[in-house]
């Protein structure tokens, strides 16, 4: 096969010139093995756009033995802090310019609206690359009084080195930057899995790496299947830190093989994993701006999203206050074609997550749960689903308790706060919790009684690079953004440093 792909878009009437090789030392590249190929569909019309390369195990050796050059050379401690910063500014100063393109190629592969893609994911890739870029020249270490006469000590901030990052197909292009940039701006090389979904941003951002001006080796991109690419770079024995983000189920497996590999310590796996996100609404607060905030907590990427608010509780007192304004927004929820401007939300991303979705319906209707809007198939081509809300849940249905990753809501009912704070914490997961009311006192009380690495208070999902994010319980170790993410690609070395105690020896 060729190694681009000719696109032609329709609505748009354009075509796009799509790179379908694995990107290794700046170039792409086919296989060495293998012959398999991973199809790019289309989830709006359940065709094929193209066909890409899927690497093999050995292809990842490849990639790893180039990162590893890389870092050993033109990379790691190599480059300053400031040439760093330059070319990750080039980089964002690239996308920036071809942000409309980007945005509509996601759209082809991921679904979303081009509005979306382009105006809130990729103008937050853009902002991450220049945060993480004002940062390069700014690792620094310690020095720790040991004997001001005779001694001392430093620490130094290396970075941890080759770094397997693995990446979901939700957000193809973000989770792109929340991985790389912290990684690049403390001088870690990288082999990036795109999703196997979603792999045709990260192949053209591959073509910004090397536009940008990055020496070889430092990115190398490498769609390939999950139990083999995923798996052979948490295996591999030359790689120092895997960086996932996906399901709690993967995670698993991750963690077990970074540790049956080179012991890759806690430390250097972090993991970004599921969430079954509550959503407290008070009587307290602003219902108009909390339904508001509940219902783009259910409905933004069409509920593909690890913070999901799908589980929104509410006092008995304004609960059908509050619920009548809820249904009211979600109704203005438009699901289509992400290249219709007036589209809110596109389409599931794949056949397989549809059936999973719609498993999770079934179930609920099954156990009991009111589905009061929504829950009826569509008839046209293209995995759409239209919002559902269920009430009369109870805390054993399978629709409260596992994460669905599609827009269904369950709607619950409590009357004080100390239930409200049981409800919202009786999950195995804490990724994100939201809470509505307009006593100062008691959002402080609740924000704190809640289990959850992010807490929204009088808003909801939406994130800053500069605040930090991550999960407690089974929703995974470790954080991203914010200086925080920093540190999970450093390793820090102590240095004592003697310049004046004489040793006796024998002691």
């Amino acid at each position: 096969m060729t190694l681009t792909a000719e696109i032609h878009v329709a609505q748009l009437n354009k075509t796009f010139t799509i790179p379908t090789g694995l990107f290794i030392n700046n170039e792409f590249v086919r296989s060495v093995d293998s012959e398999e190929l991973i199809h790019a569909l289309n989830p709006a019309t359940e065709q094929i756009i193209c066909s890409v390369v899927a690497a093999s195990s050995a292809d990842i050796d490849i990639a790893v033995t180039a990162a590893r050059k890389a870092f050993q050379t033109t990379w790691g401690k190599n480059v300053t802090g400031s040439e760093r910063s330059r070319l990750m500014n080039k980089l964002a100063d690239l996308i920036e310019r071809d942000a409309q393109d980007l945005a509509e190629l996601e759209t082809l592969n991921n679904g979303k609206p081009v509005k979306i893609a382009r105006d809130v994911d990729i103008a937050d890739t853009i902002q991450c690359l220049r945060y993480y870029a004002g940062w390069a020249d700014k690792i620094t270490g310690q020095t720790v009084e040991v004997d001001n006469k005779a001694k001392l000590a430093f620490t130094r901030h290396d970075p941890i080195g080759v770094c397997g990052q693995i990446i979901p197909w939700n957000y193809p292009i973000n989770m792109w930057a929340w991985k790389v940039a912290p990684a690049l701006a403390v001088g870690c090389t990288i082999v990036m899995k795109p999703s196997e979904l979603t792999p045709l941003t990260a192949l053209k951002l591959s073509e910004l790496v090397v536009e940008a001006g990055f020496p070889p080796g430092i990115i190398n991109t490498l769609p390939s299947l999950g139990p083999v690419g995923g798996a052979a770079l948490a295996a591999h024995l030359d790689v120092d830190k895997v960086a996932f983000t996906g399901s709690t189920i993967t995670g698993r497996k991750i963690m077990e093989a970074a540790a049956k590999s080179n012991l890759k310590k806690a430390r250097s796996v972090s993991l970004e994993l599921g969430g079954k996100s509550p959503h407290l609404i008070f009587e307290s607060a602003d219902l108009e701006q909390a339904s508001s905030w509940a219902a783009i907590g259910m409905c933004f990427n069409s509920g593909q999203d690890c913070i999901a608010g799908s589980r929104v509780y509410i006092q008995d007192t304004v609960y059908e206050k509050f619920l009548d304004l809820l249904v009211a927004k979600v109704k203005k929820q438009i699901m289509g074609d992400g290249f219709d401007e007036k589209t809110h939300g596109g389409p599931l991303i794949s056949k397989t997550q549809y059936d999973k979705v719609w498993a999770y319906v079934e179930s609920g209707k099954s156990q009991g749960a009111t589905p009061i809007i929504g829950g009826e198939k569509r008839t046209e081509k293209g995995y759409y689903i239209d919002p559902i809300i269920f009430t009369n849940i109870r805390p054993e249905m399978k629709i409260v308790k596992e994460e669905i990753f599609g827009p269904v809501l369950c709607v619950g009912v409590f009357k004080t706060e100390e239930e409200a704070v049981s409800l919202a914490n009786d999950t195995t997961y804490g990724l994100g919790a939201g809470l509505h009311s307009k006593d100062a006192n008691q959002c402080m009380r609740v924000s704190s009684a809640l289990e959850a690495g992010t807490v929204w208070v009088n808003q909801y999902i939406f994130l800053n690079n500069n605040v930090p994010f991550g999960g407690k319980k089974q929703s995974g170790i470790g954080r991203e953004l914010g200086s925080y993410a920093l540190e999970e690609y450093i390793s820090v070395k102590a240095v004592h440093w003697n310049f004046g105690e004489k040793l006796d020896w024998p002691l």
